[in-house]
């Protein structure tokens, strides 16, 4: 089913010329995609612009201390008029709501609050084993609550700013791996999940259309562990990779990342990476890897898939690697895949067997023309267990 042609000569792509960039430039700037893209930049304008009225009203702790300790009030009056069947657990809520949005000194005024009503009410009223019960619960989950704010105060930042940031942080991750907009007779499509549905994942994509738009430089990558750990680390190396795109030439991506990773002394954890940059006015290709899973063509002319293998260290092992890259040309009516191992390899199958897999599930989706196909590929993968990510290429 596969064929495994030999490693190409050394090779550059380049943008072929003036009237080529111009040709591109005016493809892209279509009145439908014009329109698109405003559209989104709407969208986005209303997002930011409705994040920044949350994060603003959650920056204003005395305000939210003012009404916390209105509701201690309130919660001291209901306990007092319906002393039979008020719950005492209720002193809770304020304390919950105040964890959630106030820094530690702004919570130990309202935690003092709190507890002064609820020996006030205690006093007013009667006690008894099951009030004295409550009371204890009380006491023991601001306990907690104290802990658990004091440990992340350490950071500065209250749990509302913390789950920003860590939200930014997800949002940013993935939108640097949003695919940028390509002239006529090109498409794409990049799918990302994290194991267990995590919200983190060591897998990551970064592109971008460098060389004044003529070439489109893809990046595939795999950072080890999986969770918060490993998004964090795919986060840096995303944004260097992001930054390296455009900045070097393509031949010399993969060198570059593989000593900035050598300078961070990561000992524990390693890298790979698939690396593809295509000529979008010739169709030609070099995809080059660091210990990852090979790419994968589709040549509709002979209608046979190609696993292109190429030789490369795992980035952040060897100095001064070098990557061989493979040679192509992307013809109309081809495909190209690149993913990471979670699609193809698990414990008990081989990865050669894992890329036949890929290959079956994809052939009908790409003869077929699915507009979903990556998504569908990405489904259809036996295990969920690791991180997965996918890009699909299809020249019309």
């Amino acid at each position: 089913m596969t064929d495994h042609p030999e490693n190409g000569a050394d090779c550059v792509i380049h943008p072929r010329g003036i009237a080529s960039l111009d040709s591109v430039a005016r493809v892209s700037d279509r009145p439908g995609e014009s329109s698109s893209r405003r559209v989104l930049s709407l969208g986005r304008a209303i997002r930011h612009r409705v994040d920044a009225w949350a994060r603003l009203l959650r920056e204003h702790e005395l305000t939210w201390l003012a009404v916390l300790s209105s509701m201690c009030l309130l919660v001291l009056a209901a306990g007092l008029a319906g002393e039979n069947w008020w719950p005492l657990t209720s002193f809770l809520v304020p304390l919950l709501l105040g964890s959630a949005v106030m820094s530690m000194r702004r919570l130990v005024v309202l935690t003092v609050l709190d507890t002064a009503c609820l020996a006030l009410l205690c006093f007013m009223t009667f006690v008894d084993a099951r009030r004295l019960a409550a009371v204890v619960i009380v006491a023991v989950c601001a306990g907690l609550l104290l802990w658990n704010v004091g440990v992340r105060s350490r950071l500065g930042l209250d749990q509302a700013h913390g789950d920003s940031m860590l939200v930014d942080l997800r949002d940013r991750l993935v939108s640097q791996s949003q695919l940028p907009v390509l002239p006529a007779g090109w498409s794409a499509e990049a799918v990302m999940k994290s194991a267990g549905g995590a919200s983190f994942a060591g897998d990551f994509i970064v592109a971008s259309r460098t060389h004044d738009g003529g070439v489109l430089e893809v990046i595939v990558a795999d950072v080890s562990g999986k969770g918060m750990d490993a998004g964090t680390r795919a986060l840096m190396l995303s944004s260097a990779l992001g930054g390296l795109l455009g900045s070097v030439r393509p031949e010399d991506l993969l060198p570059a990342a593989n000593a900035y990773l050598l300078r961070q002394g990561w000992v524990e954890e390693f890298v790979t990476a698939a690396h593809v940059s295509i000529d979008l006015a010739t169709g030609e290709f070099a995809v080059r890897t660091a210990g990852h899973p090979p790419a994968v063509q589709f040549c509709s002319g002979s209608g046979r898939w190609s696993v292109h293998w190429t030789d490369g260290p795992i980035l952040g092992l060897l100095p001064d690697a070098e990557y061989a890259p493979f040679c192509g040309q992307f013809a109309p009516g081809d495909a190209l895949l690149l993913y990471t191992d979670g699609l193809v390899e698990t414990p008990s199958r081989d990865i050669a067997f894992g890329i036949d897999r890929l290959i079956g599930q994809a052939e009908g989706l790409v003869r077929e023309g699915s507009a979903s196909g990556a998504t569908r590929l990405l489904a259809g993968a036996e295990s969920e267990r690791d991180d997965r990510a996918l890009v699909l290429l299809v020249r019309g």
